[in-house]
């Protein structure tokens, strides 16, 4: 019998987040795991902060949707204070303020990636009081084992599905060489004129060498 005690549920995660010219596409994983043991092959971890701003979840999953949850009731709020969309900047402000602010009781990390019309397509990280915009950003467990890749295949300018597919095969990557990665990849496109949520499946999964 195992003594250690009850595992915590928490995301062992591959999540990224890429700018185009108009736009970002942001996605993920879906394994959730505790301890050892996987308890969810098909969650979702982008969750919608406003109509095209959205963020990916890693971390422990209970924390990472809290922080999530808080964020889109301060958004509502905000939204209808100046009675328009808030921008990517102001939710990841919030995100970067609440963590730092409960960040002994939380662990998560969240990155946040929308459109807005003062600065169009965004990509933050946020990491305890720590907040930087960057060109893609990829975090989680998995994202340890891709960094040679993303930084090798990232190129300036790509168009929106090259965008797309560098997202999808650096997630299929991650999912291949850790463990705490895998199941589908979940996809968000986000534009001025729409959100495109996708779930890539089985042979649509990118498929590299080894596979």
């Amino acid at each position: 019998m195992d003594h250690r005690g009850p595992q915590k549920i928490s995301i062992g995660t591959t999540i990224m987040a890429v700018e185009f010219d108009g736009g970002v596409v942001i996605g993920s994983d879906s394994r959730v795991s505790a301890g050892e043991s996987v308890v969810n092959c098909v969650f979702n971890k982008l969750e919608r902060l406003h109509n095209r701003i959205y963020c990916a979840l890693s971390g422990s999953a209970a924390d990472a949707q809290a922080i999530a949850d808080m964020v889109n009731y301060h958004l509502e709020l905000h939204s209808l204070n100046v009675e328009g969309p808030p921008l990517v900047l102001a939710a990841a402000t919030l995100v970067k303020n609440i963590s730092y602010k409960y960040k002994e009781e939380f662990s998560a990390h969240l990155m946040v990636a929308g459109w807005d019309p003062k600065k169009g397509g965004q990509v933050y990280g946020t990491l305890g009081g720590m907040m930087t915009r960057q060109p893609f950003a990829i975090g989680g467990s998995g994202s340890t084992y891709i960094y040679g890749y993303v930084d090798s295949a990232y190129k300036p300018g790509m168009s929106r599905e090259e965008c797309r597919q560098f997202t999808m095969n650096a997630i299929a990557l991650a999912m291949c060489r850790d463990g705490s990665s895998g199941g589908v990849i979940y996809l968000a496109t986000i534009t001025k004129d729409f959100v495109k949520e996708e779930v890539v499946v089985g042979d649509e999964i990118p498929k590299f060498y080894d596979e």
